[in-house]
């Protein structure tokens, strides 16, 4: 596949037409907002100007580089595509439209994949005159940076059409992982509880922010703790994305979102982006201290990888993913510092079934019943 389309010029298209070129692709940028298209080809140069800088590429790459890309607002240059790859405003009617238009200009053998993170693959294709070549291939942001990209073919994705891409995308030596169309796929499902939990704890009074990011870093060995996570997402697509996955999900209470992060987008305190969010940003503010009360932090702690854990069994169990495609995701879609189910196999099935069973007991509520898959494997040992 020695041509890819790349269908919008946003931060997510210029990653990925940055991962394309330097390995060996042409790539033509399909921007249809003509500023924007100007804007990000003069990003995208310059981030080669860095590269040259830190003597990661040289000056005859970015001269390859710059010869094979090609940026421009016409459709019509897509027809050599081998691959097309869009990557715009996730709107259901706006992608489709855009499909309709290129299906005509495109080879008969091109593939035609979304880049979407919360629409369903078969939803998209649906208007596909072919959707047998068409699927499912997100990557993570930033794009080039991140090594994960989930692969995810729709109901009507030929086999030997998902094979290829597998392949493809591992050839531009990223880390690949077959999922199926289900809401949120692996990472945006698995990793909810991250966010939920934390914030249900907050809610009941617990703990402060610091103190539950002090909690997941310290004993988790996290990056980030989740408030300091989501202020850098941004509440807005943290909280969009939550609430997709919830309605998506025919209102499952495992992924119910919060009022006090809606309240927070409601109120434009969308963390670094807007100066506050969870955190004030502003210069001079010292970041609030946390608790370091020990058995308060490992309990935390415990909760939620107990529910992380459940739900990557959960995608386990509705053969979402492989046991290992599901682990994979996390250490390198999320940067988790383990797979979650490698991390149950070390501190024990059987302790995370008591630590759900215990909050399942309490609270009476669905989001934390076990896993049927869990229990299924504690009980017979």
């Amino acid at each position: 596949m020695n041509n890819v389309g790349v269908i919008g010029a946003g931060t997510m298209g210029i990653g990925i037409a940055q991962v394309a070129v330097q390995n060996g692709k042409k790539v033509v940028v399909v921007e249809v907002n003509e500023e924007v298209l100007n804007k990000s080809k003069a990003g995208l140069f310059k981030t080669f100007d860095k590269l040259l800088e830190k003597q990661k590429i040289t000056i005859e790459d970015i001269s390859n580089y710059k010869n094979n890309l090609l940026f421009t607002t016409d459709y019509n240059e897509l027809k050599d595509a081998d691959l097309v790859i869009e990557a715009i405003i996730e709107s259901l009617s706006v992608k489709h439209a855009v499909f309709q238009s290129i299906e005509s200009v495109v080879r008969p053998n091109c593939i035609l994949a979304s880049n979407t993170s919360s629409l369903s693959i078969a939803s998209i294709s649906a208007v596909l005159l072919r959707p047998d070549r068409f699927l499912g291939i997100h990557f993570f942001n930033p794009a080039p940076l991140m090594a994960l990209v989930e692969v995810i073919p729709g109901v009507q994705t030929d086999i030997k059409v998902t094979e290829l891409i597998k392949n493809e995308i591992l050839s531009w030596n990223k880390k690949t992982v077959l999922v199926k169309d289900t809401p949120g796929f692996i990472v945006n499902r698995v990793a909810r509880p991250f966010y939920g939990e934390a914030l249900r704890i907050y809610e009941e009074g617990i703990a402060d922010f610091a103190t539950i990011d002090w909690a997941m870093t310290h004993f988790g060995g996290f990056r980030m703790g989740p408030f300091t996570l989501m202020d850098y997402i941004g509440n807005d697509i943290n909280y969009t994305v939550t609430e997709s996955v919830f309605e998506a999900f025919y209102y499952d209470p495992r992924f119910k979102p919060s009022f006090t992060q809606k309240r927070h987008k409601e109120a434009g305190l969308l963390g670094r982006k807007s100066g506050k969010g969870f955190y004030d940003y502003s210069e001079g503010v010292d970041a609030p201290l946390p608790n370091k009360d020990e058995a308060l932090g490992q309990a935390i702690f415990n909760r939620i990888l107990a529910m992380l854990i459940n739900e990557a069994f959960d995608a386990q169990f509705m053969s979402v993913a492989s046991r290992e495609d599901i682990d994979i995701a996390m250490k390198f879609g999320v940067n988790y510092p383990k797979g979650l189910l490698e991390w149950a196999d070390e501190i024990g099935l059987e302790q995370v079934l008591v630590t759900l069973q215990n909050l399942f007991e309490e609270y009476g509520e669905d989001r934390y019943r076990p896993n049927p898959l869990l229990k299924r494997m504690v009980y017979s040992n």
